[in-house]
């Protein structure tokens, strides 16, 4: 422990081994339908919009929610913010480059944001990643970004304690705006969520009251 708070390479090495970033465009798909469906109408309705994706990895999460905002709103109008603690993944999701895996859900209407490699992998368009802001962000030390009106933080708060998630989730409550919207990931739930200060607006989506 002690070599790891001297180390830095040491300490960024052991950051790569722990962090699982596994990530796909449209993962659960079902759930980008809701999204595009009953989120993006209340996030038309602002003046300015302010999303957070929490622990992006590769930036697959932020790309998908930029495709989808793009049919509908300018994008003078919003501010994506992605933020994960593993630098590798942030330098993957800032080339947009992905194995055909990744995008084995993307709906053929968004299959012109995409251009294939040489090498058989597919490269997200430089319209896209301009809708992107990418930043280092370690969720357990660092100040969380404020007034977020659309919150992704999926299938990464499953390897934290419940004290911290708990915690985890009060930060969120209280970086978002009224009536902001929190997405959370298949193998997530907030169990406390009445006493925090959300309600349940449908599976993985909560509202802060």
């Amino acid at each position: 422990l002690l070599d790891l708070k001297k180390d830095r390479a040491m300490l960024d090495s052991f950051i790569e081994y722990i962090t699982i970033n596994v990530s796909e465009f449209f993962r659960n798909p079902e759930q980008w339908e809701y999204v595009e469906e009953h989120i993006v109408p209340i996030l038309k309705k602002k003046e300015r919009i302010v999303i957070w994706s929490a622990a992006c990895s590769t930036g697959d999460e932020p790309y998908t929610i930029a495709m989808i905002l793009a049919k509908y709103i300018p994008k003078y109008k919003v501010n994506i913010l992605a933020t994960d603690i593993d630098d590798k993944a942030l330098t993957a999701a800032k080339e947009g480059i992905y194995p055909a895996k990744s995008i084995i859900h993307v709906p053929k209407e968004y299959h012109s944001y995409f251009t294939i490699l040489p090498d058989g992998k597919y490269r997200i368009s430089e319209e896209i990643r301009k809708w992107v802001t990418f930043k280092k962000h370690n969720l357990f030390s660092d100040e969380f970004i404020m007034n977020v009106d659309f919150l992704i933080c999926r299938n990464v708060l499953i390897y934290f304690t419940e004290e911290v998630k708990e915690q985890i989730f009060t930060k969120f409550h209280h970086c978002m705006n009224r009536n902001g919207i929190l997405f959370l990931g298949n193998t997530e739930q907030m169990i406390d969520y009445k006493s925090i200060g959300f309600v349940r607006q449908a599976s993985f989506f909560y509202q802060k009251k």
